[in-house]
């Protein structure tokens, strides 16, 4: 579904990713872990078309086709959608208004007729009771209003309704309690099948504990310095990113 080869981007002057390789098969969940500015935000900005982030060399294609010469908006028709670590606020646009525009532009570039309105209004209450989102915040501008957990919710709401065939989750488990992480992890859970794809970016285990990624990266200092299984996060989780920091200057 997605292969990035030798991935380099910068902000400004400043080199952030300094080759990133990288492969997710269809149907696959992978997480990637690592220190603050290591370059894990980035790396979904730059997957997503968003300035100032740049790429500058290397080459991602996702399902056969090079990612980075569409726009953000095609990305998004094509089957990309980022949840963000900061879900921004759209006052002026209800948030049925903006589903609706968002799942009929996904059907557009596939052929398909625009969703009806009943059937729209239907699908919305369904996902809705999924990712216990109250009812009155449909009435709302995007997020606006939303506490820091209605938000998240809020953002596998969306994931749930558009049905991206590639989820790109940024900390999504930040600032959520228990409840809601699991909430979160259902959600994210049901969407798993063949045609269904997840990058993970966290700092920590406890979400893995809902979403069992298949692959776990560690990504460090522009670089995916280690990869493994479910067994790495919890050696993370024990003994930081210290021994990886040494390890990574001896080589």
């Amino acid at each position: 579904m997605l292969h990035i080869e030798n991935l380099h981007a910068k902000i400004g002057d400043k080199e952030i990713l300094r080759g990133i390789n990288l492969h997710i098969p269809d149907g696959e969940i992978h997480a990637i872990m690592g220190p603050n500015g290591g370059g894990k935000s980035t790396l979904a900005n730059v997957l997503t078309g968003r300035p100032p982030y740049e790429p500058t060399q290397g080459r991602v294609t996702f399902n056969g086709e090079d990612l980075l010469e569409m726009s953000p908006s095609l990305r998004a028709q094509k089957g990309l959608m980022m949840s963000f670590q900061y879900p921004v606020e759209i006052p002026g646009v209800s948030m049925t208004s903006f589903l609706r525009a968002a799942l009929n532009a996904k059907r557009k570039q596939k052929g398909k007729d625009p969703v009806k309105a009943a059937d729209f209004l239907k699908l919305l209450k369904e996902k809705q009771k999924q990712v216990k989102l109250p009812s009155d915040l449909m009435k709302r501008f995007v997020n606006q209003g939303f506490s820091g957990g209605e938000k998240k919710r809020n953002e596998i709401f969306q994931m749930l309704v558009l049905e991206p065939s590639l989820a790109i989750l940024d900390e999504t488990d930040s600032g959520l309690d228990i409840d809601a992480l699991r909430t979160v992890a259902e959600g994210v859970n049901s969407m798993r099948s063949p045609h269904f794809s997840a990058i993970v970016i966290t700092h920590y285990q406890r979400l893995l504990d809902y979403i069992r990624p298949d692959v776990i990266h560690v990504l460090m200092n522009g670089e995916i310095i280690r990869t493994g299984g479910p067994e790495l996060a919890l050696e993370l989780e024990d003994k930081g990113y210290d021994w990886l920091r040494e390890e990574q200057k001896e080589d």
